[in-house]
């Protein structure tokens, strides 16, 4: 997908200022702002309920999240294009059209003027309104372009499920349509006994000729959808996908050599770079490290160790930082540290946020450059249904 061009920043740094400062005033009262905001959402407009989750704990949370992010982007016109673009299309699945968003705006500035008290001026509002004008036509073209070229949501039927331990199944999906993605890419998941709740989960496989897509699924505790998807899905449930979405893709490559390293179950996205680099006649040398707390969490190696048997190009390294056993003692990033330097390769990192962040700090203190670091964003997409 192309975003439209951003040739110049939207606000003035003195808009930016307000608004900047408008969210130091409200951000200790995050909380029963987004109670209010919703509450007036729904009572103003109660169309939108229906699109909405029955527990709306986790959503008011994500408001706070995807506000302070695009806060964070208002001097950066062309990450804010590309964040709003990702968000448009990815509300298409909930049944998002264009006459929502005057709505949501209303509400969203009368519940900041509520919680920022003095701070809320008229040339605050105005920069607020601008604000969410540029956000909303970017989200609004995203989903328009989108809806010319794909449907909103795939059905998606389970065929195939591994359960493979510590709470970990592999499930495999067939979707009823062709569903597009690149390897590294995750897309977002709804169950039929959780409806509107959708979870994100990196696809571990590069593109097939079947059109099957297989996914790393972790119960944890308290996830509703998580665990009826360990614990209760069986081959033939019907389930629904969204679009894919992500950056951490092989494309972005720029070295020919490759860092991967993968926490637990941030081995699914790594599985499949690495699936596409095999796909692709092997023209990149990847160096791979897994890491777990103990050996026995050390998940997905045998098969990893088969495919490093296959492939000439590709190495693999385990690492368990909380228990003593043959092989490399260690966190991740203390591992990195001690096998580099990487700053002549792309890497690719999945996992935990806080494996992601220090593994990060640790390359780029060691000459990597951070354009060259491919994650997965740390928050899903922040305003959607959980």
């Amino acid at each position: 997908m192309t975003e439209p061009p951003a040739t110049e920043p939207p606000l003035s740094d003195h808009e930016i200022a307000l608004i900047r400062a408008s969210v130091t005033v409200v951000e200790p009262l995050a909380a029963d702002m987004t109670v209010y905001f919703y509450a007036i959402l729904f009572a103003r407009h109660p169309e939108v309920r229906p699109m909405f989750p029955p527990g709306m704990d986790a959503q008011r949370g994500r408001l706070l999240r995807a506000l302070l992010h695009i806060v964070d982007l208002v001097d950066d016109p062309k990450s804010l294009v590309r964040f709003c673009g990702h968000l448009g299309r990815d509300h298409r699945k909930f049944g998002t059209l264009r006459a929502h968003y005057p709505a949501v705006g209303e509400c969203l500035l009368a519940s900041l003027a509520r919680y920022a008290g003095p701070a809320w001026t008229a040339d605050t509002a105005a920069a607020w309104s601008k604000a969410y004008g540029v956000v909303a036509d970017a989200m609004i073209g995203a989903a328009e372009q989108d809806e010319a070229q794909r449907p909103a949501v795939w059905p998606a039927t389970v065929v195939h499920k591994v359960l493979r331990g510590h709470g970990i199944a592999e499930i495999t999906l067939r979707p009823h349509m062709p569903y597009l993605f690149a390897a590294g890419q995750y897309v977002s998941l709804e169950t039929p006994w959780w409806p509107k709740q959708w979870r994100y989960y990196s696809a571990a496989n590069a593109p097939r000729r079947d059109g099957t897509l297989t996914l790393h699924v972790r119960a944890v505790s308290g996830g509703s959808v998580s665990d009826a998807l360990v614990h209760r899905s069986v081959v033939g449930d019907l389930l629904q996908l969204g679009p894919p979405m992500g950056d951490m893709v092989l494309d972005a490559a720029v070295h020919r050599d490759l860092l991967c390293v993968a926490g637990g179950t941030g081995l699914a996205p790594i599985r499949a770079i690495v699936e596409e680099v095999a796909r692709r006649g092997g023209g990149h040398k990847v160096d791979l490290f897994l890491g777990a707390r103990t050996g026995a969490e050390l998940y997905g190696v045998d098969d990893m160790l088969r495919m490093a048997q296959q492939h000439h190009w590709l190495s693999i390294r385990g690492a368990v930082s909380h228990e003593y056993i043959p092989g490399i003692r260690g966190s991740l990033p203390q591992v990195l540290a001690e096998y580099g330097p990487w700053y002549q390769h792309d890497v690719y990192l999945s996992g935990p946020a806080p494996m992601v962040v220090s593994a990060s700090q640790t390359l780029t203190q060691h000459g990597t450059l951070p354009d060259r670091i491919h994650h997965d964003p740390f928050e899903t997409p922040v305003l959607s249904a959980h």
